[in-house]
Formats: C-alpha cells, sequence, structure tokens
C-alpha cells in the first residue's frame, strides 16, 4: 500500500488551484482543503458581525472559534450557507486584509495542520508549501498570465460579480491582491524552494492535473 501523502498547491487568484487540487483529490482518494475559503470564511463572519478588519484579537478568537464546513462545493460558516457570500470583491478583500494579521494566521494554520497530520490530503493557499507544512511530499505552485487569470476570473460562475466586471478591471483586482499577499510579514505568497512551478496559461485542467498527478506518483513509492 502506498503511503499517503501531503499535497500542497500553492498560488495565486485564477491559476486553477481550486479545481486542480480538486481533481488530484478526488483521482487519489484523498481529502480536499481549500485553505483560502478559511480566510474566505473569517472576512465574510467579520464583515457581517461589523467587526473591525484590524481588530486582530477579535479576529483571532473568530479564527479559532469559527465553525466551518465545506460539504462539496458548499461552504458553511457556523451553520449557515456562505457558499455565494464569501465569493464577492468585498470579500476578496476582507480576506486579503485578515491574512495579513499574524495571530490569525496562527490560528488558521493551526487548524490546517491538524487536518493534515495524517496525510492522505491535498491543501491548496498560498502559503502551504512554505509554512503550513515546510516538509510537504510534494509541493506544487501554479502560476498563469495576468491576463488569463483576469480572464478566467470573468468567467466563473461561482465568483459573485464576476460576469459584471470587465476584465482589465478585475485585472487591477487581482494584481492589488496579489501586491498585498505577496508583500505581508505574515506568510508572504512566495513559491518554495523546493517546489515544481506549473504555468497553467496555456494548458487545459486535465493538462495540469496529469502533470500534477505524474509529480505524485513520482514522490510515491509503494511500500
Amino acid at each position: 500500500m502506498s503511503r499517503r501523502l501531503v499535497i500542497a498547491i500553492d498560488g495565486p487568484s485564477g491559476v486553477g488551484k481550486g479545481t486542480v487540487a480538486r481533481a488530484v483529490a478526488e483521482t487519489l482518494g484523498y481529502r480536499h482543503v481549500d485553505t483560502g475559503v478559511m480566510y474566505r470564511a473569517v472576512g465574510w463572519k467579520a464583515v457581517t458581525l461589523g467587526l473591525a478588519l484590524d481588530d486582530e484579537d477579535g479576529l483571532a478568537r473568530l479564527a479559532r472559534d469559527l465553525r466551518m464546513e465545506m460539504a462539496g462545493s458548499r461552504v458553511f460558516v457556523d451553520g449557515q450557507d456562505a457558499t455565494q457570500g464569501i465569493r464577492t470583491v468585498e470579500i476578496d478583500r476582507a480576506a486579503s486584509a485578515v491574512a495579513r494579521l499574524p495571530r490569525v494566521r496562527e490560528a488558521l494554520v493551526g487548524r490546517q495542520r491538524a487536518m493534515g497530520a495524517g496525510g492522505g490530503i491535498v491543501m491548496e493557499g498560498r502559503d502551504i508549501g512554505t509554512v503550513v507544512f515546510p516538509q510537504a511530499d510534494v509541493k506544487i505552485f501554479l502560476e498563469a498570465s495576468p491576463e488569463e487569470r483576469a480572464q478566467r476570473r470573468a468567467n466563473d460562475p461561482a465568483h459573485a460579480g464576476g460576469g459584471t466586471q470587465s476584465v482589465a478591471h478585475l485585472a487591477q483586482e487581482m494584481a492589488a491582491r496579489d501586491q498585498q499577499d505577496s508583500a505581508r510579514a505574515a506568510s508572504p505568497l512566495s513559491v518554495a524552494a523546493d517546489a515544481t512551478v506549473v504555468d497553467t496559461t496555456h494548458l487545459s485542467i486535465p493538462a495540469v492535473v496529469s502533470r500534477v498527478l505524474a509529480i505524485v506518483r513520482a514522490k510515491q513509492p509503494v511500500s
């Protein structure tokens, strides 16, 4: 029986992380965890409660105590369906704001490590291979051109408002978040030194999934 691995898939928005990670997890029979959803959930709940997005103590408590459930494509926060609510431009900004707070990240990273402690997991985000699981068995960093990423976001039915905004505007929004995420002091978006970088700009989803699975299988000796 093959050892169950920890697979980290990182990258900015619009590179196909979610679709690829879900497909890889399904093929391997692994659990899939989208850590971006966790930051979005904290941001969404904070906005819903009227919490200031710079209230680090309050947001850290929220990050520790929040009940988050991911059932297929649905996301529930404290029992409430937040699937559409967390996929808006406002929550893009809120998620980026709370993700800059070290104590919020500490709380969520602790939860993420507990999820992957036994292996058999495909975890996607922005700091999985660098911070959450620096010893992950497989580290993938997905990237794509800014134009392609913006076009994908515009065509994404799961992202509320995507179809009502121009590709140019979306590109500006995504570039601003990239800058914030790359420049933050706590767990910035960066490529792990031992990650395999895959440019998805001109690749279909099946082609990216196939490439990732080939990398995984090369790391998965049969015991």
